[in-house]
């Protein structure tokens, strides 16, 4: 039986991470808006406001929430890359999931979506070994480096995507 929280499992990260697994979650992080537009373009209201899973959010929430998320980490990269080791601002995701914008057309979320990944992956690709060493302490997890963060959301892109599949059967 699939794990409705998380289809795909937990994020899972080796201690030393290669320039190719990097590579392979730039990539990654790259294809998500059209992957997800490919999922839920033609969706009606009703499907977009059905939860992925029992109290879960809608899957409208969800393309808010990657939105969201994701704004957050392009943020939290170009301070780890400006800044020594910042001090990242953590946020009450499922708070900010219940704001009224997140009823909106996901339209205006999957836009938003699609320019950020191209600016962020442009961002992402130029970095060097040494760029990607760089961290920034979050206040739950403790000093992150930007190439584990790179994984960490080219897999946050990917579990959700399968919620969103998964609601969908």
């Amino acid at each position: 039986m699939v794990n409705e929280r998380y289809p795909i499992g937990e994020f899972e990260c080796e201690d030393i991470i290669s320039m190719a697994q990097v590579a392979k979650w730039i990539e990654e992080i790259r294809v998500l808006p059209s992957q997800l537009s490919e999922v839920v373009s033609e969706l009606s209201e009703e499907e977009l406001n059905q939860p992925y899973r029992k109290n879960g959010w809608t899957i409208r929430q969800v393309i808010h929430h990657i939105a969201d998320s994701h704004t957050n980490s392009y943020i939290r990269f170009k301070l780890a890359l400006t800044e020594d080791a910042p001090t990242i601002k953590s946020y009450n995701q499922d708070e900010w999931a219940n704001l009224p914008d997140s009823t909106m057309p996901i339209s205006v979320s999957l836009k938003i979506i699609d320019s950020l990944h191209e600016r962020w992956t442009y961002l992402l690709q130029s970095l060097t070994a040494e760029q990607l060493k760089r961290t920034f302490h979050h206040p739950v997890s403790g000093q992150v480096t930007l190439e584990r963060n790179i994984g960490i959301y080219a897999w946050h892109g990917q579990h959700h995507l399968a919620q969103i599949k998964n609601a969908l059967k």
